[in-house]
């Protein structure tokens, strides 16, 4: 079978324009088929605040308004992906730059009103309405489509913008898009997913670099956030590994951006492990 990796970056490789052109440079030397996912939180962030758009936040998930939602999708589908894609044609890379909602490839559904359960700990007995955000299924993501991008030679930059089929866009954790994407193509592919950030891994301990959690199993997530190894935006992107492993991705991998090609081949950074 043949292989397709597929990456998810975003933090500070996106906020960094030389981080971004040297990122984009070992995306580049990548053999083999790929596709590149992206969020941009921290540029979308900023651009809400300088027009009175306070980012509101859940576990590491973004609350999305309507306002948010026209920032983000300003943001992601444009700005973000648009440059992306003419860095990439500049290295000679013939990327194209998608929604969910082009060529169909993401359907999402709205996230529904959600009562957080009695063991909820801090948001124990909240209701939480995450707005116009999209959850993803098992039949969200057009493998097809993608595999004919694939083998016109065009490499897919998704952002994190999917549609509901009905008119509407929705802003879908992009973790959660690459995990999908990944499990939707791994009955296609030999598929590995890379997730790729400004840590050189899951740490023991945040402050120190040299503390990477070499591999973690399914069963030791909970755990790790209990002790809280695992906080924050982390929580959504190891959910998600752990998904995709789960549901046939052959290998998943969670790193440092600047190490992309020893993180794709299992050299470096954390491993998740069934």
């Amino acid at each position: 079978m043949k292989q397709l990796t597929i990456i998810k970056i975003g933090g500070n490789v996106i906020d960094n324009s030389a981080n971004l052109h040297q990122f984009l440079l070992d995306f580049t030397a990548l053999p083999g088929d790929k596709i590149l996912v992206h969020g941009g939180g921290k540029i979308a962030t900023e651009l809400g605040e300088s027009l009175g758009i306070e980012a509101k936040m859940v576990e590491g998930r973004r609350i999305t308004d309507i306002e948010t939602l026209r920032v983000v999708t300003m943001v992601y589908a444009g700005l973000i992906n648009k440059n992306m894609v003419a860095q990439l044609q500049a290295k000679g890379i013939n990327a194209i730059g998608l929604t969910g909602a082009d060529g169909n490839i993401i359907k999402a559904k709205k996230r529904p009103i959600i009562k957080v359960s009695p063991t909820g700990g801090d948001l124990e007995g909240a209701t939480i309405d995450y707005g116009f955000v999209g959850d993803l299924d098992e039949n969200s993501v057009s493998a097809e489509t993608l595999k004919s991008l694939l083998k016109a030679g065009l490499v897919p930059v998704l952002c994190a913008i999917t549609h509901d089929g009905d008119t509407q866009l929705l802003n879908t954790n992009a973790d959660t898009i690459a995990s999908s994407v990944a499990v939707a193509m791994s009955a296609l592919y030999e598929t590995r997913l890379v997730y790729c950030f400004e840590k050189k891994g899951v740490l023991k301990d945040v402050n120190d670099d040299s503390s990477v959690v070499t591999e973690i199993k399914a069963d030791e997530f909970e755990g790790l956030k209990a002790d809280g190894t695992v906080q924050g935006g982390m929580i959504p992107k190891l959910h998600n590994a752990f998904e995709a492993i789960k549901m046939g991705v052959s290998a998943v991998y969670i790193g440092k951006a600047d190490e992309l090609n020893e993180l794709a081949n299992g050299v470096f950074g954390t491993k998740m492990l069934k």
